[in-house]
């Protein structure tokens, strides 16, 4: 997870004075985005110390990542808390409307959920096609994940768009999965309407 380095940075930060302000451009963006990608502990803190700063928050011009998404596929709970210290936004969304929250259900990635939940990521907030972590959960027959959602808030009736159905319909059309069902049907009805959420910038 190449740690180390951003051990090193994170020290190193607190020693040294902040570099003169970045441009907020493109070649900025990039270069943030980049670091990110490549787990560059001392490029990523300097990046982030200047003043006014807002980087954190660019998303890639082709797949909409932003640094959050990046770290989330690689399961990186180190990188992940990092940032979201950092004021990275938790409900920022890629090209496809997907949360960092819904890539940690996707990764199986538990640690990432909670603390994305902790930054006050909208364990709710769907996707383009409507799909919510839990209903992305269910899909793939994750019980565990299922039950850290629902603890979390998870909204077992709020429906995607494409085939209108809920976490709670699908689990009921999957008889593979009747433990799943069972844990989903003990919620209690809740109403399905949710705000969206504007994503951040792009680089």
């Amino acid at each position: 997870m190449h740690y180390a380095p951003l051990r090193l940075a994170l020290v190193a930060s607190l020693l040294i004075a902040p570099a003169p302000v970045f441009a907020q451009n493109f070649s900025a963006g990039y270069k943030f985005l980049d670091a990110v990608r490549g787990a560059k502990g001392n490029e990523i803190v300097e990046i982030l110390n200047q003043p006014g700063t807002t980087v954190v928050n660019t998303r890639d011009r082709v797949t909409g990542d932003g640094a959050l998404h990046i770290v989330t596929k690689r399961s990186d709970s180190l990188y992940l808390r990092f940032l979201l210290q950092k004021n990275a936004n938790p409900n920022l969304q890629d090209k496809d409307g997907n949360t960092p929250m819904m890539l940690a259900v996707e990764n199986s990635f538990g640690e990432g959920v909670d603390t994305l939940a902790l930054y006050k990521a909208d364990v709710n907030l769907a996707n383009s096609s409507g799909e919510t972590p839990l209903i992305r959960a269910v899909q793939r027959r994750n019980l565990d994940m299922v039950r850290r959602l629902l603890k979390l808030g998870a909204n077992p009736d709020q429906k995607d768009i494409i085939a209108g159905r809920s976490a709670r319909e699908y689990a009921r059309l999957d008889t593979r999965s009747p433990a799943i069902q069972k844990l989903i049907d003990a919620e209690p009805v809740q109403d399905t309407k949710r705000p969206r959420v504007i994503s951040g910038p792009v680089l």
